[in-house]
C-alpha cells in the first residue's frame, strides 16, 4: 500500500526581504548586488601585497631588519580584516513596515492632515522631533512606509532605508551605515597606513640597489631574484599603483576623520544640513573632539533589527510515496472488504468494533429457498 510522506521546508526571513541585496551562507553575508568593484579592491590590494611581499621584502629583510614583513603583514592583516567586516555586514538597514502598520500610518498622517481638496497638493509628510532642545525633521519614506529615524536616509541602489546613512560605497560592495562606519573607517585609515608603507620601502629597495649596482641595472634586475624581467616592470607597477592610491585613500581618510571629529555623517555635509543658510548647530556633537570621536568609534554597536536567519515560516514540499510494511507470513487482503474490515499489516486510525460472542447472538438455523423463518420463542414473549 502507498502512503504519502509530507514534508516541511524551512523559510528563512533573508528569503524574503525586499530590496536589492544579496545574501550568502545562509543569510550570515549581505551585500550590494553591484559587486564588481569589490572585486576590484580585493584583486589591488591582494596583487600589490603579494609583488610587496614576493620581491622587495625579502631583500630588505636582510639588508635593513625583519621587522619589515612583519609590520607589513599586520597592516595588510588589519586591512582585509575591516574590509571583509564592512562589506559583509548589515549597516543598519530598517525593516519596511507591514501592512498593518502602513495602514495604521496612513490613517494617522489623513487624521493630522485631514481631507485634502481635489487638484491640491498635500501638505509633506513630516514629524518633528527634539533632540537636545532642536526640532529635527522626520520625513516619511513612501518605499518603506515608515517615518525614518533621525539620520536615516533611502539607499538608492540597495532600495533600503539604512540607519545613520553614510554614503554607499562601490568600492567595499554595500552601505556605510550606523552599524559598519566604525569598520570603514578603521579599513581606509589601516590601507592609506599600508600604501605609504609599501610606497616608502619600493623607493628605499631601489635606493639600496642603486648604491651598490647602480640606478640603470637596478632597473634591469628588480625584482633580483627574476633578472630576466628587465625594466623594473613589477617595482614600477606597485610604485604606480600607491601613488595613485595615495591620493585618493589618504584624502578619503583624511575627510572622514574631520566627519568623525564632528559627529557627522558624508551625506549631512553634502546636503549641508548644519552649515546651511539656517546655521543650525548639530544636535549630535558634543562639542567635544574626543567626545565625538568615542561615540563614533568606540561607542555600543546596535544589533541587527533584519533577524536575517530568523524563521519566517513552513511550506510543506511534494509528498513522496511509500510501500507499506508487510511481515514474512503476512497474506495479501481480500479486494473488497466490509467496513468492520481492516487491512493487515497497516494499522487503521479508527477503533475496532468487537464481534459479538454465541451467547449475545443465537446461532440461526439454516434454510432452504422458500421457507419462511421461524420466530423464536424469545421473540414471542417480546410481543406480549
Amino acid at each position: 500500500m502507498s502512503v504519502m510522506v509530507a514534508r516541511k521546508k524551512v523559510v528563512r526571513k533573508w528569503e524574503k526581504l525586499p530590496g536589492r541585496n544579496t545574501f550568502c551562507c545562509d543569510g550570515r553575508i549581505m551585500m550590494a548586488r553591484q559587486k564588481g568593484i569589490f572585486y576590484l579592491t580585493l584583486f589591488l590590494i591582494l596583487g600589490t601585497c603579494a609583488l610587496f611581499f614576493a620581491f622587495e621584502c625579502r631583500y630588505l629583510a636582510v639588508q635593513l631588519s625583519p621587522a619589515i614583513p612583519v609590520f607589513a603583514a599586520v597592516l595588510f592583516l588589519f586591512a582585509m580584516a575591516t574590509l571583509l567586516r564592512t562589506s559583509f555586514s548589515d549597516p543598519g538597514v530598517i525593516p519596511r513596515a507591514l501592512p498593518d502598520e502602513a495602514a495604521f500610518i496612513e490613517m494617522e498622517i489623513e487624521a493630522t492632515n485631514g481631507t485634502v481638496p481635489q487638484g491640491q497638493r498635500p501638505p509633506p509628510r513630516i514629524k518633528n522631533f527634539q533632540i537636545n532642545n532642536q526640532i529635527v525633521k522626520l520625513k516619511y519614506c513612501y518605499t518603506c512606509k515608515i517615518f525614518r529615524p533621525p539620520r536615516a536616509s533611502h539607499c538608492s541602489i540597495c532600495d533600503n532605508c539604512v540607519e545613520r546613512f553614510d554614503h554607499h560605497c562601490p568600492w567595499v560592495g554595500n552601505c556605510v551605515g550606523k552599524r559598519n562606519y566604525r569598520y570603514f573607517y578603521l579599513f581606509i585609515l589601516s590601507l592609506s597606513l599600508l600604501t605609504i608603507y609599501i610606497f616608502t620601502f619600493n623607493i628605499v629597495y631601489v635606493a639600496l640597489k642603486s648604491l651598490k649596482i647602480g640606478f640603470l641595472n637596478t632597473l634591469k634586475e628588480t625584482p633580483g631574484t627574476y633578472p630576466s624581467m628587465s625594466l623594473t616592470v613589477l617595482t614600477v607597477l606597485e610604485v604606480l599603483i600607491c601613488f595613485f592610491t595615495l591620493w585618493s585613500v589618504v584624502g578619503l581618510t583624511g575627510f572622514h576623520t574631520f566627519l568623525v571629529a564632528l559627529n557627522q555623517t558624508t551625506n549631512e555635509d553634502i546636503k549641508g544640513s548644519w552649515t546651511g543658510k539656517n546655521r543650525v548647530q548639530n544636535p549630535y556633537s558634543h562639542g567635544n573632539i574626543v567626545k565625538n570621536c568615542c561615540e563614533v568609534l568606540c561607542g555600543p554597536l546596535p544589533p541587527s533589527v533584519l533577524d536575517r536567519r530568523g524563521i519566517l515560516q513552513q511550506e510543506e514540499s511534494t509528498a513522496q510515496e511509500g510501500s507499506c510494511p508487510r511481515g514474512p507470513g503476512t497474506q495479501e487482503p481480500p479486494a473488497t472488504q466490509g467496513p468492520g474490515q481492516a487491512q493487515e499489516g497497516c494499522s487503521v486510525l479508527s477503533p475496532q468494533v468487537p464481534a459479538p460472542s454465541d451467547t449475545e447472538m443465537p446461532e440461526e438455523k439454516q434454510r432452504t429457498p422458500g421457507e419462511l423463518p421461524v420466530p423464536s420463542p424469545d421473540a414471542g414473549r417480546a410481543e406480549h
